[in-house]
């Protein structure tokens, strides 16, 4: 049988009142906060015994950062109620030539008056607890604020998806940012950053909301590992499976569900590509980095903008990304081929003058075989829709100034049409 909580704190209370120990305890802290050595010496009792009588007291107490004692809510309203006790006590021996039935009408005021001070010293702890509850639910949402995406979006994600015990961390906003993405149809993206510090854990996270829909989540780890919710099991594959689990629960997406599905079908924590009609997952594993991408595909070309991404390491998730519920195929028909991409742009870049470093630059010629040619679906016309799109990267003849030695060509296979031209240096964008 489930004991009643108002039982409870009955019960806690009136066995501190039966201990002289007890009742000592209570009253040295009703006039300040003391240490553990403190009492053991003003008491002048053991350790152990003093330890006991700490148990004993529970919930009347409280331990504040610097290792003192001191009586919680609770525990002064339980002080209170004693108090009053005593002072009836002393007024009953001073009328001591009260006629029986008088003590009796007494011992009957007496007990009301107990209960009347135990039924306030209990409503009393309550309104504390509900005060001290909203006064932590408003210093959260103040931690949390945002534009638009809520509070509680942002909290729930952080407990209940990558399960940080956000209780644990004192939580600062480090910036929030707002705007429209035109390129993408006018999708409103809000960006947040966050300080999680602990003693022992010091974290900065980054979460992108697209139109109030999760996008993406990145964790840096400043110091130490995140404090966790519960403990982590010690393979990434199931540590996924939790997370995503978790994450359809937060987000409610149908989708999710075939990518649990696919996850199931992964039977080592091995590099692997699986495909289950419109969805493929390819999980690529090297040393302590893991990397799972959920993507659709369609007529041999693999979305992978229209996909879901998790990054871990040392087992801990550092990045997810979502963009499966926002992009649409526009089309998967090509037109043009591979080596007919590879013709055109090699002769655009003949005709392509470049500024470099304050010079018009013009003559560049590439060289054979391309360093890498990819088909990777791209957005057009300033909308959310994705059509196949040819990315070929050439070495040039001659290294040019600032090191660029490299030009990248974007082209559109369904129409041949050159939506975009970088020149690099080696690996990184000018």
């Amino acid at each position: 049988m489930t004991r009643d909580p108002e039982d409870e704190i009955y019960s806690i209370m009136f066995s501190s009142f039966k201990h002289p120990v007890r009742r000592k305890i209570l009253r040295m802290l009703d006039s300040k906060p003391m240490t553990f050595m403190e009492l053991v010496e003003a008491l002048g009792i053991s350790t152990p015994n003093l330890t006991y009588h700490l148990e004993s007291l529970g919930d009347l107490l409280s331990k504040l950062d610097n290792g003192q004692y001191k009586l919680s809510a609770f525990g002064k309203a339980s002080v209170n109620t004693l108090k009053n006790v005593e002072d009836v006590h002393n007024v009953e021996s001073v009328h001591r030539w009260l006629s029986f039935k008088g003590r009796s009408v007494f011992g009957v005021m007496l007990i009301v008056i107990v209960l009347l001070a135990s039924f306030s010293g209990i409503q009393f702890y309550q309104n504390s607890q509900l005060l001290e509850s909203q006064r932590v639910l408003y210093a959260e949402n103040q931690q949390l604020m945002s534009w638009g995406m809520g509070t509680a979006k942002v909290a729930n994600f952080l407990h209940n998806v990558t399960r940080i015990d956000t209780q644990r961390y004192t939580i600062t906003l480090l910036s929030n940012t707002l705007q429209w993405r035109t390129d993408f149809g006018g999708v409103s993206e809000e960006e947040v950053a966050y300080s999680l510090t602990s003693r022992t854990s010091n974290l900065n996270t980054l979460l992108r909301f697209r139109n109030g829909h999760f996008s993406r989540y990145e964790l840096v780890m400043i110091e130490s590992y995140p404090i966790s919710t519960s403990n982590e099991p010690n393979n990434f594959l199931i540590n996924a499976h939790a997370i995503l689990s978790s994450y359809k629960e937060y987000s409610g997406d149908a989708y999710l569900t075939d990518m649990l599905n696919l996850l199931g079908k992964v039977e080592s924590t091995q590099s692997v590509t699986l495909t289950d009609g419109n969805m493929k997952l390819r999980v690529y594993i090297s040393g302590a980095y893991a990397e799972l991408l959920w993507m659709f595909t369609e007529n041999g070309i693999d979305y992978q903008t229209k996909g879901l991404q998790m990054t871990f390491q040392n087992n801990i998730l550092i990045t997810m990304t979502d963009s499966y519920f926002l992009f649409q195929t526009g089309s998967s028909h090509i037109s043009i081929t591979q080596e007919k991409a590879i013709e055109i742009a090699e002769n655009y870049v003949k005709t392509l003058t470049q500024n470099i470093e304050g010079k018009q630059v013009s003559g560049f010629k590439t060289q054979r075989p391309p360093l890498s040619v990819q088909l990777v679906p791209h957005t057009r016309d300033n909308s959310v829709n994705l059509y196949p799109y040819w990315y070929i990267e050439f070495r040039l003849d001659m290294i040019y100034a600032g090191g660029i030695n490299i030009v990248a060509v974007g082209i559109y296979a369904d129409t041949g049409q050159v939506a975009d031209v970088r020149l690099l240096r080696g690996s990184v964008e000018l």
